[in-house]
C-alpha cells in the first residue's frame, strides 16, 4: 500500500511551479522576466541573437530583454505587455510555466486569466514610486483568487541607490495591504532587472539584504497541497469500453483527478445522479495501482455498471459535496460585451457544460478600495462582482476556498461558444465576513 509519505515524496520531486508577474505599466515585469530567463541560461542561442538584433535596430546598445516575451508587434512597438505571454523553463530543481501578465487596468482579466492556475504571483513595484493603485489592485486579485504566494519584487533599487530605508518602507506597506486581504504567504526581494541585481545572483549593492534571490525563491517555495487534507474529486471525462476479445467486459472512467485521492475499496458516490458504488481498480499508465492522487491521470473501475458519462463527478460517499441549481459567485467578466441579470449562458463545470441563466448581479468590486457597488446593473469587460446563477441541471460545486479546481467555472455565450465570464463559487476574499449576494428569484423562469 502506497503511504502519505511515498505520495509527498513523489509529487515533490516532479515539481512544477505555476507563477505569474504583474505590475504596473513600465515597472519592468517583461524587463524580469526576460532576466530571469536570460541569467538562468533558458533563452536559445536564437532567440537571444533576434532580441540583439532587434535591440541595435531600436538603437539600443545593450539587448532589451524584455523583448524575450514581449512578443506581439503591438508590444514592441509601444513598449508595453498586451496579452498574456507564457514561458515555459527549468532548472536543475524545478520546472517553471510562468505567465507575463498585462499592468493595464483595461487588461485586468489577462491577469485573472494568467494568475488563475498559479500558486505565486510575483506583483512589481517601482521602488521610485512605491505602492500605487494598480500594485493594491494587482494584490486584490491575487487574494481573490486565492495565490497561495505573492513575492513583492521592488524594482529599479539602482534608481533609488539601493536604499534599503526606501525598499523597507514599501514592503511593509505592501504587505499589511496584502495580508489584510488574507493573502497567507507575502516575500519581499529588492531587485533591479535591469542590472541583475537578486533576480538569479545575488546583489554586491544590497549587503544588508539577507534573503533569497527571486530564482531562489522560486525554486525553493512550497507548492501543491497535501492531497490527503483535500476532498477527492474526480471529474469523468470518458468512458473507455474496448468491447475486444482481450477486454470483453471492460468498463473504465478516464479523467484527471482534480483534488484528494482516491484508493481501491473506496466507497464512492457518482455526482449528480447520487448512484453509489466502489473502487474495484485504478489503472496509471497502463498499470494497475492501488492508490493515486491529483492531478494524476487514471482510469477508475467501479465493481457496478452504473450509468455514468462525462461530467459526472466520481467522490467519497463520506465527503460528498452538496449538489445545488443556485450559485453565488464573484466573477470576472472577460468579454466585451456586458453581463446583465437575464443573460443565458452555457455554465463549464470541470467537464460538465449545463444551461443557466443570470438572476442578479448584487454588486460590482472597486479593486482601488475593495469598495462594495450595489446593483450596478451589468459587468462590463475587466470588471470583478458578485452574481447569482440558476442552472438547468444540479452542479457538484465546491467553494473556492475549498477548491481552485472543483470551485471555479466559465460562463459561455451558447450563440458562438464565446467565453464571457470566469467566476469563483463563495465569497471574493479568504477574510470575508459576509457574503453579499443576495437571494435567487425564481418567477418566470422553468428551472
Amino acid at each position: 500500500m502506497t503511504s502519505t509519505s511515498t505520495i509527498l515524496e513523489q509529487t515533490a520531486a516532479t515539481s512544477l511551479l505555476r507563477f505569474a508577474t504583474a505590475g504596473s505599466v513600465d515597472d519592468g515585469k517583461s524587463t524580469l522576466v526576460g532576466r530571469l530567463l536570460h541569467d538562468s541560461k533558458s533563452v536559445l542561442a536564437d532567440q537571444l541573437e533576434a532580441v540583439e538584433h532587434a535591440s541595435r535596430s531600436r538603437g539600443q546598445e545593450t539587448p532589451d530583454l524584455a523583448l524575450l516575451t514581449d512578443g506581439l508587434r503591438a508590444e514592441r512597438e509601444q513598449g508595453i505587455t498586451i496579452d498574456v505571454a507564457y514561458r515555459y523553463f527549468a532548472t536543475p530543481r524545478r520546472r517553471f510555466i510562468l505567465a507575463d501578465t498585462p499592468g493595464h487596468v483595461q487588461y485586468t482579466r489577462n491577469m485573472v486569466t494568467g494568475a488563475s492556475t498559479a500558486e505565486l504571483a510575483v506583483v512589481l513595484v517601482d521602488a521610485r514610486n512605491g505602492v500605487v493603485e494598480q500594485t493594491r489592485r494587482h494584490a486584490a486579485v491575487a487574494a481573490l483568487l486565492r495565490v497561495p504566494h505573492v513575492v513583492l519584487a521592488v524594482n529599479k533599487m539602482d534608481l533609488v541607490e539601493y536604499a534599503e530605508p526606501v525598499f523597507a518602507a514599501i514592503a511593509e506597506e505592501f504587505t499589511a495591504y496584502a495580508a489584510s486581504l488574507g493573502v497567507p504567504d507575502i516575500t519581499a526581494i529588492p531587485i533591479s532587472a535591469l542590472a541583475g541585481d537578486n533576480v538569479v545572483t545575488a546583489s554586491a549593492n544590497m549587503d544588508w539584504y539577507g534573503g533569497p534571490t527571486v530564482l531562489e525563491h522560486l525554486e525553493t517555495v512550497s507548492v501543491g497541497t497535501d492531497p490527503t487534507e483535500t476532498p477527492a474529486r474526480f471529474p469523468v471525462q470518458y468512458v473507455i469500453r474496448p468491447q475486444t476479445a482481450e477486454h470483453p467486459d471492460y468498463r473504465g472512467y478516464a479523467g484527471q483527478i482534480a483534488s484528494g485521492i482516491f484508493r481501491t475499496g473506496d466507497e464512492v458516490t457518482v455526482l449528480p445522479s447520487g448512484l453509489t458504488s466502489t473502487i474495484e481498480g485504478i489503472d496509471a499508465l497502463g498499470e494497475a495501482v492501488d492508490v493515486a492522487w491529483a492531478p494524476q491521470s487514471v482510469t477508475v473501475r467501479l465493481t457496478d455498471d452504473l450509468d455514468i458519462s462525462r461530467g459526472d463527478v466520481i467522490v467519497p460517499t463520506a465527503s460528498a459535496p452538496a449538489t445545488t441549481q443556485d450559485i453565488e459567485a464573484t466573477v470576472c467578466h472577460l468579454h466585451d460585451r456586458p453581463l446583465k441579470p437575464g443573460t443565458r449562458v452555457l455554465l463549464k463545470h470541470t467537464t460538465r457544460t449545463v444551461k443557466a441563466i443570470v438572476k442578479d448581479i448584487p454588486s460590482r468590486l472597486t479593486l482601488a478600495d475593495l469598495s462594495q457597488h450595489p446593483d450596478p446593473g451589468a459587468l462590463a469587460a475587466n470588471d470583478i462582482g458578485r452574481v447569482v446563477l440558476r442552472t438547468a441541471e444540479p452542479l457538484p460545486l465546491d467553494a473556492y476556498a475549498a477548491s481552485r479546481r472543483t470551485g471555479s467555472f466559465l460562463l459561455i455565450d451558447p450563440s458562438d461558444g464565446t467565453t464571457l465570464t470566469a467566476g469563483m463559487a463563495g465569497t471574493a476574499f479568504a477574510d470575508a465576513a459576509a457574503d453579499t449576494a443576495g437571494s435567487p428569484d425564481d418567477d418566470g423562469w422553468d428551472f
